[in-house]
């Protein structure tokens, strides 16, 4: 086989220039989470709180459904937070780390959403005192940067300090939504079911 040097020669398409991504990718997410929030909050504040929303057979009150529920949603994120630290190396973990995390975060919002929905209807946004605001608040919080999160996830060449401040983001308001509801609920009215 021989080789034409005069031929003329296949050019490959330069490379692209690697373009830096926009604002736009942050403020999306930001815009969104904002819009979540206040669209709760406002919806709890103008919506007439049915006092009730949903019960199950073998609790002993609406409370008891939500705080256990809030329980389970809140163990899950606990396991969310562990398994996000083997993800990012802080703790030795197995190989199917990255699995759990996102099974458990699944499990830990579709765990939540009956209890917002049941506080967001039946009770609405509530501020006749302080434990009370702050759970209101931190709600509305919660299902915004969880949203945003959820926004970034899909996002390419993120910061690698981002999606680990959103998640704390996230830990952090069901933590406290925890503590203002469940743990509040049982040591008030004792640990029943």
């Amino acid at each position: 086989m021989t080789v034409d040097p005069n031929a003329a020669t296949q050019s490959w398409p330069s490379p692209e220039p690697e373009r830096r991504p926009g604002p736009a990718r942050y403020l999306i997410p930001a815009l969104v989470a904002a819009a979540v929030a206040v669209a709760l909050g406002a919806y709890g504040k103008v919506h007439d709180p049915t006092g009730t929303a949903f019960n199950l057979a073998g609790f002993s009150s609406t409370g008891a459904v939500k705080s256990w529920l809030a329980t389970v949603a809140f163990f899950f994120a606990l396991v969310q937070l562990v398994s996000a630290l083997m993800v990012y190396g802080k703790l030795p973990g197995p190989s199917w780390s990255a699995t759990l995390h996102r099974w458990s975060g699944r499990v830990a919002f579709l765990v939540a959403v009956p209890v917002a929905v049941h506080c967001l209807y039946a009770l609405g946004f509530q501020s006749y005192e302080s434990r009370v605001l702050w759970h209101s608040l931190l709600g509305c919080f919660f299902f915004g940067v969880f949203s945003a999160k959820m926004l970034l996830l899909r996002s390419e060449r993120l910061p690698g300090w981002l999606l680990p401040i959103m998640g704390g983001l996230v830990f952090t308001a069901l933590t406290i939504l925890w503590l203002t509801s469940a743990l509040w609920f049982f040591r008030t009215f004792g640990v029943t079911t």
